[in-house]
């Protein structure tokens, strides 16, 4: 698992309205997962499971008003993904699949 380099206590940036997609929902759910503790995680900066260079994008991101991404790996061995868009007008939670 890849942790992050810096812990953030609090949020890094702006959430706007959050999203989640039903089968994201599902997911969660059976994994028996918090999706306020995915979402504290994600807007705190520890981005889960990504390459190094997903990581520093999302950093650069923060600043340049960019895409951030994030990627969980869930007890389940399922992924989720939170997106949130540049604008930070929206935060959605997905499955790779209905990217």
């Amino acid at each position: 698992m890849n942790l992050p380099s810096i812990y953030h206590a609090s949020p890094r940036f702006k959430l706007g309205r959050i999203f989640a997609t039903p089968d994201a929902l599902e997911v969660i759910a059976r994994a028996q997962v918090s999706i306020i503790d995915l979402l504290t995680r994600h807007v705190r900066g520890d981005w889960g499971e990504l390459s190094e260079s997903d990581r520093q994008q999302n950093e650069l991101s923060i600043d340049a008003g960019l895409r951030i991404l994030s990627s969980y790996l869930l007890p389940n061995q399922q992924v989720v993904w939170v997106i949130t868009e540049w604008d930070r007008s929206a935060t959605t939670f997905l499955l790779p699949g209905d990217y």
